[in-house]
């Protein structure tokens, strides 16, 4: 199973993404573990936050569909994997309203395919690198639905009522990696996740939105009026505890990582704002706060996101080590210091609206 000095070999599904770039990072950094990022390099891929790990000896890239049962088998066979972190998904809630039939494609049949190879390849190993195989699902908390605004947060417990097609297509898989597991026997984790931000993540989503929105003095479009409650998790720790439950999650179990950091998105604007009024002392659009416009909501909008976290702590002693406003100001120097990547990405890709929301709404203001 050792293949030269990387006794691990990782499969990262969707590593040129946000989160999984970040967590591929986090592998190269501990040395000893050869990774396979499988990634189709979609619009919300993010290459650049790779450049890193290319250098590795250890870090191979595959651009496939995680659809693509032939290429999925092929890489199995090629790289023998030890284990596999599935993060490949459609994730944007508002895209998934417009178009769903892509997320389902992709996060329920994307995932199927996935677990059958997996299995397939599993039945096929020895009892000793049975034993160290693990097939990890990356959720999101928006499978449990809306919390409403006195409700202790939701636990690994908690009854599923996804919401928008996006939450109900990692639902659907997450009910597929339980089914693989107690009627097959794969030995698989799933970690159900929050709000994440950090450097790195693409413009359409909410954070890098209104930082950016706001260093080029547009309006920052906040849906409703900005009382619908999300718990934040930087990027580097929520990379952490996905390897912390890689390693040494119990199998068939699942595990929530959550910030601890409940915030409205009205709150949460404010809060870039007078960060950014602190950090560009001289910007023409001080204060800040003057930008923000309430517009059109969402179509079913959950009210509110929170993860008990407790499992996780005591389980594997894990628990986010940054701050939310120490984090946010990290992640708002990021972004002025690495204009050209944005701004080339929103001048060819993507246009800096709330995608899928049609235009009359005002999420384009």
């Amino acid at each position: 199973m050792d293949n030269g000095h990387h006794s691990r070999r990782i499969i990262v599904t969707g590593g040129a993404g946000f989160i999984g770039a970040a967590l591929i990072r986090r592998i190269i950094r501990g040395g000893s573990t050869a990774v396979l990022n499988c990634d189709k390099l979609t619009y919300a891929a993010v290459p650049e936050a790779l450049e890193d790990a290319g250098g590795d000896p250890g870090y191979h890239l595959s651009k496939i569909d995680i659809c693509d049962r032939q290429g999925v088998e092929s890489d199995f066979r090629s790289f023998r994997p030890t284990g596999i972190i599935h993060l490949a998904a459609e994730s944007h809630v508002d895209r998934s309203i417009e178009g769903p039939l892509e997320f389902v494609r992709t996060n329920v049949m994307g995932t199927a395919v996935l677990l059958d190879v997996s299995y397939s390849y599993y039945r096929e190993l020895n009892s000793a690198e049975r034993a160290d195989f693990r097939f990890h699902y990356v959720s999101t908390d928006e499978v449990f639905g809306s919390l409403e605004p006195d409700a202790g947060p939701f636990t690994e417990s908690s009854n599923y009522a996804p919401n928008s097609p996006y939450s109900a297509s990692k639902a659907g898989a997450d009910h597929l990696v339980r089914a693989w597991h107690h009627t097959l026997g794969l030995p698989t984790v799933v970690t159900h996740g929050s709000n994440t931000f950090g450097p790195w993540q693409f413009p359409d989503k909410f954070i890098p939105m209104m930082i950016i929105c706001a260093l080029r003095g547009k309006h920052l479009p906040v849906y409703g009026s900005g009382i619908n409650v999300r718990d934040w998790l930087f990027v580097e720790d929520h990379a952490e505890a996905l390897w912390e439950v890689f390693c040494r999650g119990a199998v068939g179990e699942s595990y929530n990582i959550g910030g601890g950091c409940e915030l409205t998105n009205r709150a949460a604007v404010i809060r870039i704002c007078r960060l950014l009024d602190r950090m560009i002392r001289d910007s023409p659009f001080r204060p800040h706060e003057r930008l923000i416009r309430f517009v059109a909501d969402r179509p079913g909008h959950d009210r509110r996101y929170a993860l008990d976290t407790a499992k996780l702590a005591r389980e594997l002693n894990w628990r986010p080590r940054h701050g939310f406003d120490q984090a946010l100001e990290s992640t708002i120097r990021w972004y002025m210091q690495n204009l050209p990547w944005w701004e080339r990405i929103l001048a060819t890709s993507y246009g800096g609206g709330r995608l899928g929301l049609p235009v009359e709404s005002g999420a384009h203001q």
